[in-house]
């Protein structure tokens, strides 16, 4: 089985309903360390060292979060910048992820539709993420398909609780299934 590592990432969970409901539907499993970003570190001082032994430790490393502006919020962004360092996660002598596979795992307040050529924001998803699956590339890890809950803003309680089942199963997917079928194409 594999090790997941979610790094969740959310500045004001006490708002999110989304993102509430996934966590309620988390497996509290060996297999997966959860760490909330905004938790361990309020005041943005990650402790890069202890990242990248958690990265060491864990096959499949998961970015949870809610799309903010069409990408992370800035905490994340933090943790990429700061953990995954020149020389040890990518450049010369930079391998240390090499094989381990990411996945964004996100919300939307916007439908599906909202996002697509034709959609309100006239993009994909999957344009919006091509920053992270470039960082991913680069470090020399597999990207996998993003796993997004769309138009929350209009899901109502049974809807949200599916999605908290859609969730932990997608999970449990990362730990035993096939991530081959997951993984994205450039």
């Amino acid at each position: 089985m594999r090790r997941v590592l979610l790094l969740f990432c959310h500045p004001r969970i006490e708002k999110s309903r989304a993102n509430a409901a996934l966590l309620r539907h988390r497996p509290r499993e060996p297999w997966l360390t959860f760490r909330d970003l905004y938790e361990l570190y309020p005041d943005f001082q990650i402790d890069v060292k202890e990242e990248q032994s958690l990265l060491l430790e864990h096959d499949v490393i998961v970015w949870q979060h809610p799309l903010y502006w069409y990408s992370s919020p800035p905490l994340l962004k933090q943790w990429i910048d700061c953990v995954l360092e020149f020389g040890w996660a990518y450049g010369p002598g930079g391998d240390r992820l090499k094989g381990k596979s990411v996945v964004n795992l996100l919300t939307t307040g916007g439908s599906a539709k909202a996002y697509s050529p034709e959609g309100h924001h006239r993009r994909t998803l999957k344009e919006f993420l091509h920053p992270f699956q470039r960082t991913t590339t680069l470090c020399h890890m597999n990207y996998l398909k993003p796993w997004a809950l769309q138009g929350t803003l209009h899901l109502s309680p049974e809807g949200m609780d599916q999605a908290g089942d859609d969730y932990a199963a997608f999970l449990r997917t990362l730990a035993e299934g096939d991530l081959e079928s997951l993984e994205m194409n450039e």
